[in-house]
């Protein structure tokens, strides 16, 4: 596909329309993480007043509330409190494999990025016992596609992706008793600024497709969600949306686990998953990473509402 050049839709069949009936589960978990403070994130986006909003826009929204998490012991590099995570990661495959077959949509709010090895496990189990292709839009500055050997901290929020295309810890791989979770053809990462070396070679391995913030900046955002959305709906039934808040510019959410430079602007991150409302590809959601004790006002967690419920159809007219 050329630059520039429009992808066409793909086949009827394979979009759907964005469910009118949500499950919001919290995942206040920073296990994962090396930086205390994302656990608050779900406490953040309720009182920026996600469930009332959600149900404002027409959405029966139920609140399933916050995963009891257990008291983590700590572990050696590459599996920093991985018996906490993995229990944890199970729940929440669990909740969100519950909430697609009772035909409603999950929104899974955290927490680090490590938690999306149970959503996307969740989700995964959903399509395979139906027979059924699932794609996934990973928008974020990162890659998340470490592994222990790779890593420079050891941290599992940097490894989710690695782990769900079937690389990575052991343990956390074989989540749910089968892998991979997800397609390389069908997976696309959005708004990538920052990478270890050892992480490109391992995109460049899997062959997944990357759009930088390069591509954003010369191509436009219209440009590269249209071709990511083609690229992960393409011969798929629905598509698993992971939304990290640090993808977006620091100036415009200062309070996320990992602030990079150089990130979306307000309107390109409303722009991105208003073309995935309009799409009709999502099945699953999860927005992480918000952290309030390095927010001003409470403000990401209240764009992080913003952005799913322009995911969910808000329109400004």
């Amino acid at each position: 596909m050329k630059p520039g050049e429009k992808p066409e839709t793909p086949p009827a069949r394979r979009l759907r329309k964005t469910k009118r009936a949500a499950d919001v589960l919290g995942v206040p978990m920073d296990y994962g993480a090396n930086r205390r403070g994302v656990d608050m994130g779900p406490t953040a986006f309720r009182l920026a007043g996600l469930i009332e909003k959600l149900s404002a826009e027409g959405i029966a929204t139920r609140d399933l509330g916050d995963i009891a998490l257990p008291r983590p012991k700590g572990r050696g590099k590459g599996k920093h409190n991985l018996p906490e995570i993995l229990s944890i990661c199970g729940e929440v495959a669990a909740s969100v494999h519950g909430t697609m077959r009772r035909g409603r949509l999950p929104i899974v709010i955290g927490g680090d990025h490590s938690i999306a090895i149970g959503t996307l496990a969740g989700a995964s189990r959903y399509f395979r016992e139906r027979d059924l292709r699932m794609g996934t839009i990973w928008i974020d500055a990162h890659g998340d596609m470490n592994t222990p050997k790779t890593s420079p901290s050891g941290n599992i929020h940097g490894m989710p992706l690695a782990v769900s295309l079937g690389d990575g810890i052991p343990e956390l791989v074989k989540l749910e008793g089968f892998q991979p979770k997800i397609e390389a053809a069908r997976t696309a990462l959005v708004g990538i600024r920052n990478l270890d070396e050892d992480e490109r070679k391992n995109i460049a391995r899997f062959g997944i497709h990357v759009y930088t913030m390069k591509d954003v900046d010369r191509r436009g955002m219209a440009s590269v969600m249209d071709e990511a959305i083609h690229v992960t709906a393409q011969g798929a039934d629905g598509v698993h949306v992971s939304f990290d808040m640090d993808v977006v510019d620091p100036i415009t959410a200062p309070g996320v686990g990992t602030a990079v430079p150089g990130g979306l602007s307000y309107r390109e991150a409303h722009l991105a998953m208003e073309l995935i409302h309009d799409a009709g590809i999502m099945t699953s959601l999860e927005v992480v990473e918000t952290n309030p004790f390095l927010d001003v006002e409470n403000r990401t967690a209240r764009l992080g509402v913003e952005l799913i419920l322009s995911a969910l159809g808000k329109s400004i007219y």
